[in-house]
C-alpha cells in the first residue's frame, strides 16, 4: 500500500456514542472539547439548557485561548434570541447563522462536533443536537471517529462544514440578531407545571396523584390493611410527600385529620394542598398556630410549638383524630414532638421526611415499627422525572484563578471586601443565568450579618432587587417577602416591588414549598450532606415558565468538602475512590437530565478533601451502622450493607477485623454470638482475605471448603471455566493454596493467624 493510500484511511476508532447507564452525549463531547486545539459544532437546535451544560468547559477553554467556531440556524425559528445572544458573547467562538427564511430554499438539521487536536480529528456525527434531551436523556445514536486529518473522511467533514459556513445564507450573529429578534416568535412547547397548577385546568376537577403517589397509596392501604398502625414515607425534597398524604387521607376518608409541622407557613401551604385535593365543602380545614386557633375544624393543621403547649392539647380528646400526620418527622425525637405523640391516640400515625437519619441517636425507624411505606431519594426522583432538573455548577471561591498550589494561595472568597464579593457573585450569576423570564433565587450565607450585608451590597448597584431573611423575622414578613419573590399575592404585577433574590441562612432548608426558585447560590460550606440536599431541593420542584434550576455552589478551601460529591451521588458507602469517580465522571452518573460541574480549582479541593477526610473513623463507622440496624429493626447481616447502599463492609473488615470484632466492640446489646478465639482468627482471615472480593477464585474456594469434602481445586477449576470463562492455570493455583494457607502474609500476621485450610 502507497503512503498516500495508507493516510487515506488512518481511522484509528469508531464507536457509538448513545445515552444510557454510565454514559451520555454530553460526557462525549465534553471529553472531546477538553482535549482539543479547535473545534467546529454545526447542530440545527440550541437551547438555553443544552448551553448551559458546556458553558463551564466553554470558559476554561476561553482562559486557555482555545478558538472555536459553530454554525446554527433559524431553521422553524427553534433556537430563541437569547440562546443566540448568550453563545455570541462568548469570547472565544465566532458564531454563524444557516438563514433558511432568506431564499435558501432547504432546511439546515445538521448534528455535528468536530474536535481537532495537532494533525488528529475526534468526530461526532449523528442524531444530537445542542439540546439537553439529546445530550442526556432521548434515544440518540451518534458515532465518534478518531481519524487523522490526511483522512478521506477528516477531510470530507471539514470541506462540508467550510461550505455551509461560507454560505451566502450564513450570515454573521452580529448583522444577524438585529434582524432576527424583533421578528421571533416563539415556539409552543410543552412547560412543566406543579400539581399545584395542575389544578387550575378548568377540565381537571380533581387533582390525581403521579406515579410515586400511586405506590406510597397503594403500600398504604396495604399497611392499613394488615392492621398496622404506623409507618413512614421517606420521600426525597420536590418528589411532592404533602400531596401523597392527601392523596392517601381522600382515599382513607378519616372523619379527621390532625397535620403537624414545625412552622406555621409550611402549615398553610399543607392546608392549600389538602384543600385542592379533596375539593370538598363539605369538609373545614382550619389552622392552629400563634395567630390562629380554629380547634374545630375537620382537619386540622398546626404548628409543633403550638399543638405541644398542654393548654392546646387539652382542647382535644387523645381519639380525636383517626389520622395523624407528621411533616419533617426526623425532628420527633424533641421532647415537645414526644408529648404530642404521647398524648393522641389515632387510628394511624403518619410520619414524613425526605431525611430521616439522625445524628443524636435517635431511631426513629423504632417509632412507626418499622414500617418504611415508600421511599424515594433524590437520585431515583431524578430517574423518575418527578424533579426539575438541576444543573450544579461547583465554583472557586477564589479571586483570582491561576496555575498555583492552592496551599500556596491566601486570598479566599471569605477574605475579600464585599464589593469583591458581589462582583465575583454578580459575574458568575449572568454567566449562567436561569430558567424563566426573570430571576427568582435563593442564596444560602453563613451567618445573619453576612446575609444583610451581601443583600446590602447588591441592591447598592442597582442590578437587582434583594432582601435578607432570617430566623428574626415574623411570620408576615416572610410571607410578603416570598410574595414579592415570586410575584404572586399583592405582589402580582407589580414590577417595581418584585424582588430577585432573597439572601438567607437556614430558614429555608426544608418544609417551605416556593417552586418558582429557578436559582440556589450556595455561599457557605457543606455541613453536611443532609442539609446541602435540603438547600438544592428548594430548586427541585416543577413550575410552569421553569425548565431547569440553576445551583451556584461558590466552594472554598474547607476539610469537609468531600460531603459535595457524598450528597450529590447519594453512595453512603464513603469509599474515597468512589467519591473521586464522581466528582470527575458526575454527568456520566448522575439520572435524567440533571448535571454537575467543577471548575478546575473546585475539583483541586474536592480532591485534597477526600485525600484527607477520615472516612473510616470509628465514628462514621458506628453512625452508619446504626442507621442501618434502625432502618431494619435488627443486626444487619452483611449483604444487607450492599442491599441498602450504605457503608462499604470493607471498612468493618479493615479497622476491626471483621464484622464479629466490631459488634463486640460497639457493645451492641442484640447481637448476642460467641466464637472460641480459633473461630475469631478464622472469621478474621477470611474477612481481610477472602471477603473483600479481589479474586473470584479464593471465595469459590471458600464456598466449596464450606460445602464438599474434597476435590476442592477442581471444583474452582469447573466453575470458574463454566461460569467465568476463565481457566485456572498452574500458577493460579499456587496462588489459591498460598492464600488460604496464609503464605502470602507477613510474619507478624503469620503468627497471630496461624490457620491451615488445605
Amino acid at each position: 500500500m502507497s503512503e498516500s493510500n495508507r493516510l487515506l484511511n488512518f481511522a484509528i476508532s469508531s464507536e457509538l456514542i448513545a445515552n444510557g447507564e454510565g454514559r451520555n452525549v454530553l460526557s462525549a463531547i465534553e471529553d472531546g472539547l477538553r482535549n482539543c486545539d479547535e473545534f467546529l459544532i454545526s447542530v440545527a437546535f440550541i437551547t438555553p439548557e443544552g448551553l448551559l451544560t458546556l458553558k463551564p468547559i466553554l470558559k476554561e477553554l476561553e482562559d486557555r485561548g482555545v478558538h472555536g467556531r459553530i454554525l446554527t440556524t433559524d431553521y422553524l425559528g427553534f433556537n430563541s434570541p437569547q440562546v443566540l445572544e448568550d453563545l455570541g458573547n462568548l469570547k472565544n467562538i465566532d458564531l454563524k447563522v444557516y438563514c433558511t427564511t432568506q431564499g435558501s430554499g432547504h432546511g439546515f438539521h445538521t448534528k455535528g462536533y468536530i474536535f481537532r487536536k495537532d494533525e488528529f480529528y475526534q468526530i461526532i456525527i449523528g442524531s444530537s443536537n445542542l439540546t439537553i434531551n439529546a445530550l442526556k436523556s432521548n434515544r440518540e445514536w451518534n458515532t465518534r471517529s478518531e481519524v487523522h486529518g490526511s483522512d478521506t473522511y477528516a477531510r470530507e467533514i471539514n470541506e462540508e462544514f467550510e461550505l455551509y459556513w461560507n454560505s451566502k445564507f450564513s450570515i454573521p450573529y452580529e448583522e444577524f440578531i438585529p434582524w432576527y429578534k424583533p421578528r421571533w416568535v416563539r415556539p409552543e412547547r410543552s412547560s412543566q407545571r406543579s400539581v399545584a397548577e395542575q389544578f387550575k385546568k378548568v377540565d381537571l376537577p380533581t387533582l390525581e396523584p403521579n406515579m410515586m403517589q400511586q405506590q406510597f397509596i397503594a403500600n398504604f392501604n396495604e399497611l392499613r390493611a394488615n392492621h398496622a398502625k404506623r409507618g413512614l414515607l421517606i420521600s426525597a425534597t420536590g418528589t411532592g410527600k404533602t400531596y401523597a398524604a392527601a392523596f392517601a387521607m381522600r382515599e382513607m376518608n378519616p372523619k379527621r385529620i390532625l397535620f403537624l409541622v414545625h412552622r406555621e407557613q409550611i402549615a398553610k401551604q399543607a392546608m392549600a394542598s389538602f384543600s385542592r385535593v379533596f375539593n370538598d365543602p363539605s369538609i373545614t380545614f382550619g389552622l392552629v398556630s400563634g395567630n390562629v386557633k380554629k380547634y374545630d375544624a375537620t382537619h386540622v393543621f398546626s404548628t409543633m410549638q403550638m399543638m405541644g403547649r398542654h393548654d392546646v392539647m387539652n382542647q382535644y380528646d387523645p381519639k380525636a383524630f383517626d389520622c395523624i400526620i407528621i411533616d419533617e418527622v426526623h425532628r420527633a425525637g424533641s421532647e415537645s414532638y414526644q408529648r404530642i405523640i404521647d398524648y393522641f391516640k389515632p387510628q394511624f400515625l403518619l410520619g414524613m421526611t425526605a431525611s430521616p437519619e439522625r445524628t443524636d441517636g435517635y431511631d426513629l425507624y423504632e417509632l412507626f415499627d418499622h414500617n418504611i411505606i415508600y421511599e424515594i431519594r433524590l437520585q431515583q426522583a431524578l430517574e423518575e422525572d418527578l424533579l426539575c432538573p438541576f444543573h450544579y455548577f461547583g465554583i472557586s471561591d477564589l479571586w483570582v484563578d491561576t496555575d498555583e498550589p492552592i496551599s500556596d494561595m491566601e486570598v479566599t472568597f471569605s477574605n475579600l471586601s464585599t464589593k469583591e464579593r458581589v462582583d465575583k457573585i454578580i459575574e458568575k450569576i449572568r454567566y449562567f443565568g436561569h430558567s424563566g423570564s426573570r430571576v427568582k433565587g435563593l442564596v444560602f450565607c453563613s451567618n445573619r450579618v453576612e446575609a444583610k450585608t451581601l443583600s446590602d451590597a447588591f441592591n447598592e448597584r442597582g442590578i437587582y432587587r434583594t432582601v435578607s431573611l432570617t430566623g428574626e423575622d415574623s411570620q408576615e414578613i416572610r410571607e410578603k417577602t416570598i410574595a414579592r419573590l415570586t410575584g404572586t399575592g399583592d405582589y402580582q404585577g407589580r414590577l417595581d416591588e418584585q424582588l430577585d433574590y432573597i439572601f438567607t441562612v437556614d430558614i429555608f432548608n426544608e418544609g417551605v414549598d416556593i417552586p418558582e426558585i429557578n436559582q440556589v447560590i450556595m455561599l457557605r460550606q457543606t455541613e453536611s450532606p443532609i442539609i446541602f440536599i435540603q438547600q438544592l431541593g428548594r430548586g427541585l420542584r416543577k413550575f410552569e415558565d421553569k425548565e431547569y434550576v440553576v445551583i451556584l455552589d461558590f466552594i472554598g478551601n474547607y476539610t469537609n468538602n468531600f460531603m459535595i460529591p457524598l450528597a450529590l451521588s447519594g453512595d453512603r458507602s464513603y469509599n474515597k475512590d468512589t467519591l473521586r469517580r464522581y466528582v470527575q465522571a458526575g454527568n456520566r452518573i448522575i439520572p435524567g437530565n440533571s448535571t454537575v460541574h467543577f471548575d478546575k480549582i473546585a475539583k483541586q479541593r474536592i480532591y485534597e478533601s477526600i485525600d484527607t477526610a477520615k472516612l473510616d473513623s470509628a465514628e462514621l463507622i458506628k453512625s452508619a451502622y446504626f442507621d442501618l440496624k434502625y432502618k431494619l429493626g435488627y443486626v444487619p447481616k452483611i449483604k444487607d450493607f450492599r442491599e441498602y447502599a450504605s457503608l462499604d463492609i470493607v471498612k468493618i473488615f479493615d479497622k476491626y477485623g471483621s464484622y464479629h470484632n466490631f459488634l463486640i466492640k460497639i457493645k451492641d446489646k442484640d447481637y448476642g454470638v460467641s466464637f472460641s478465639n480459633t473461630q475469631v482468627q478464622m472469621l478474621q482471615f477470611i474477612s481481610q482475605k477472602l471477603a473483600t472480593g479481589m479474586r473470584v477464585r479464593d471465595l469459590l474456594a471458600l464456598k466449596y471448603l464450606l460445602s464438599t469434602d474434597g476435590r476442592i481445586i477442581q471444583s474452582v477449576s469447573d466453575e470458574l471455566s463454566s461460569e467465568y470463562n476463565v481457566k485456572l492455570t498452574d500458577l493460579g493455583i499456587v496462588n489459591l493454596v498460598n492464600i488460604l494457607t496464609n503464605q502470602f502474609s507477613v510474619s507478624k500476621n503469620k503468627k497471630s493467624l496461624k490457620i491451615v485450610f488445605l
